[in-house]
């Protein structure tokens, strides 16, 4: 922070300054050579009037605009002349659906084609753009390997079909002499709290925070020895996803568990663990006998039945979402994905997700996937349409102001600015950068960008672009194109005539 300058608005000659700023130093040494017997004698309050008074003069006085609390009463320096200021104009009322202006299927095609007709993004290319509402103004191809784009989906099914505000807990039962961590499936669990002057986004738990309040509670009730057990029963089915490649495994992704610490990677170097439930255990004992409990043998599965002893919660899961579309996380995803099938009366198995993201598609008038295997899109036997992933944003911005799934919106990346488009849309056009939001979908030999743009007239719309044949050699330059094609929509001029 730039502290106040009381030369700013009273400049001086510089040797008058570097005098003025000597003898303020002699004087403050002075000061503080005089101190102790000045407290001693009833000098202090006389000493700082004079010292006050002198500074005044020599440095202004405290009348003089302060540049932090009134800055437009500052004036500039001599020689620099500043437009006079002015009053902004009243800031616009939303922009209901119905409210804008009609998208051109000819300047939206006009738009894309020369920038998605290139022979190096190869044969399968499909995208649709449409308004806020109603159907595509544009529409090209159908339904391709969507990538991470298909966190959209998870993330709609999350937020309408999850309490608004639903936190996950992590907690620990005690039955006889056993201690029982039970994992409530949340996905940003960590293995220790934040480092001092870090925070985590967004907050976080840890699992070191419920060791030490479960300790605390336990030797106030006498208790100084307990075995430890874990249970990770909330979640159902297999924790790896058969539909994803056998070399994901201890690599890409970890197995999808109720419990589990720093999302299944390990304390130090790279990969999964094999078992991030007993891993998460074994970092829960090691902190609980560190507080003060003794650990009697092994940490192993067992009933999460007894008394509540702590309890430990996640972020809500607007949060997580908007954190996950941030940075594409892929295991908090898949997370998400398994108590969508809870809240939907499954069992919170992978199967059950899909049930459930599918039922909540079709309630909300959206396209159902050709195929959806998982929530995070890691499958390469996914197969979703353009016209859902516009489906899933239309549902979105068309609904109400206080409706729970517009967090999808504020987690979305912005071009050249956050998430997981930082450092994209690096040769876009000016217009285009701040105007277009997007989740990204990689995997090899495929690409997809599916988000919101507003053009250069002031047209809001949503737009899906896919491509799932590119050559390895092309792959960094497919990605290029479609920011190209995005950034075109936001710098277009897209309205149909007599519109709007």
């Amino acid at each position: 922070m730039v502290g106040r300058d009381p030369h700013h608005s009273s400049p001086r000659a510089p040797n008058e300054v570097g005098r003025a700023s000597t003898w303020l130093v002699l004087l403050l040494v002075v000061a503080l050579a005089a101190g102790a017997a000045a407290w001693r004698l009833d000098l202090v309050d006389p000493a700082r009037e004079r010292l006050d008074a002198w500074s005044e003069r020599v440095l202004g006085g405290e009348d003089e605009p302060d540049p932090l609390a009134d800055p437009a009463a500052v004036p500039p320096p001599p020689g620099l002349s500043l437009p006079a200021l002015t009053a902004p104009g009243p800031v616009a009322d939303p922009l209901a659906a119905g409210d804008a202006a009609e998208l051109s299927p000819t300047a939206v095609r006009r738009a894309l084609e020369r920038r998605l007709g290139e022979r190096r993004l190869g044969k399968r290319v499909a995208v649709a753009v449409a308004g806020l509402s109603g159907a595509a103004a544009y529409e090209q191809g159908g339904a391709l390997v969507p990538a991470s784009t298909t966190k959209l989906i998870t993330s709609l099914a999350a937020l309408e079909t999850i309490e608004p505000g639903t936190t996950f807990r992590t907690s620990t039962v005690l039955r006889g002499d056993r201690l029982v961590v039970v994992g409530g499936g949340d996905p940003f669990l960590m293995r220790a709290p934040d480092r001092p002057g870090t925070t985590s986004v967004p907050a976080r738990t840890d699992i070191t925070t419920l060791a030490r309040l479960s300790a605390e509670e336990l030797l106030e009730q006498g208790v100084r020895r307990v075995r430890v057990g874990y249970d990770d029963r909330l979640f159902s089915g297999p924790a790896f996803n058969p539909r994803w490649p056998e070399t994901y495994v201890g690599d890409v992704v970890a197995p999808i568990t109720a419990l589990w610490v720093d999302e299944g990677r390990p304390e130090s170097g790279y990969g999964r663990v094999p078992d991030p439930a007993a891993t998460a255990a074994a970092v829960f004992a090691q902190a609980l006998a560190d507080a003060g409990v003794r650990v009697q043998g092994s940490p192993s599965r067992a009933p999460g039945r007894g008394e509540e002893v702590a309890a430990v919660e996640s972020a809500p899961v607007d949060d997580i979402v908007d954190r996950l579309l941030q940075v594409s996380d892929n295991e908090a995803t898949e997370v998400l994905l398994r108590h969508v099938g809870l809240a939907t009366g499954g069992k919170g198995s992978f199967v059950d997700g899909v049930r459930g993201v599918e039922r909540t598609l079709t309630r909300l008038g959206v396209p159902a996937p050709e195929r959806l295997y998982d929530g995070s899109g890691l499958s390469r036997e996914n197969l979703v349409s353009p016209e859902t992933l516009v489906g899933v944003l239309q549902a979105v911005v068309g609904s109400a102001a206080d409706d729970p799934v517009r967090a999808l919106l504020g987690g979305l990346p912005t071009a050249g600015f956050s998430g997981s488009l930082t450092l994209r849309f690096d040769d876009a056009p000016p217009a285009a950068v701040g105007a277009v939001r997007a989740k990204t979908g990689t995997l090899s030999g495929v690409s997809s960008l599916a988000g919101t743009a507003v053009s250069r007239d002031g047209v809001p719309m949503v737009f899906a672009l896919m491509l799932d044949r590119v050559k390895a050699a092309d792959e960094g330059y497919a990605e290029a194109a479609l920011d190209r094609a995005a950034a075109a929509l936001g710098a277009c001029r897209c309205a149909r005539a007599g519109t709007g």
